[in-house]
């Protein structure tokens, strides 16, 4: 964690084995993520606990990158199993948020695509007009499976695009699966 613990009590007494009880098991929310920013945690006793025999409440706040996750008032009459079931809680956000980010970190980005504008066989060279109108240079190179030959102007292509020296070049190219050459 990046900031230090913080366990507040509003009117319930921190005995050392719940708080070391506490710190277990915040610690071990970073075997699920491990770069939390920070950890809250509240406990509450409402009023008239001790004669109502009322549920203690836990709430915690843990800031990850770009959010908050919030357990609110995890309620039970045993302490200790109120800010265990509020940790379940917590963990199960935090595995979520985890979740979500490899989803976001996974999302295919497919490459452009554009058609052959002209080629310069005998220098080994050409051009692709990309579907955003613009034009980008390719090298005999850049055409996967040796198939610099077979491109003639209109051949549907994908590429990936790198900044050239003189602009947008494609670092490698290859034809749309299912292009037939006429």
């Amino acid at each position: 964690m990046q900031s230090p613990l913080e366990i507040r009590s509003d009117g319930v007494p921190v005995v050392e084995p719940l708080d070391e009880a506490i710190r277990a098991r915040a610690d071990r929310l970073e075997e699920f993520f491990d770069r939390i920013v920070s950890c809250h945690i509240t406990l509450h006793q409402p009023p008239g606990h001790s004669q109502k025999g009322a549920p203690y409440e836990v709430d915690i706040n843990v800031s990850v990158p770009g959010e908050v996750l919030v357990v609110n008032r995890q309620r039970n009459p045993d302490l200790e199993l109120a800010v265990g079931l509020a940790f379940d809680a917590m963990e199960r956000q935090i595995e979520d948020y985890v979740r979500r980010m490899r989803h976001d970190a996974k999302k295919h980005v497919t490459p452009p695509t554009g058609v052959v504008r002209v080629v310069f066989a005998d220098e080994g060279y050409g051009f692709i007009s990309g579907d955003d109108g613009r034009d980008v240079f390719f090298h005999r190179n850049s055409v996967l499976g040796g198939g610099f030959e077979a491109l003639e102007p209109g051949t549907p292509v994908r590429f990936a695009e790198e900044q050239g020296d003189k602009g947008p070049q494609a670092s490698s190219v290859s034809v749309v699966a299912g292009h037939q050459r006429e």
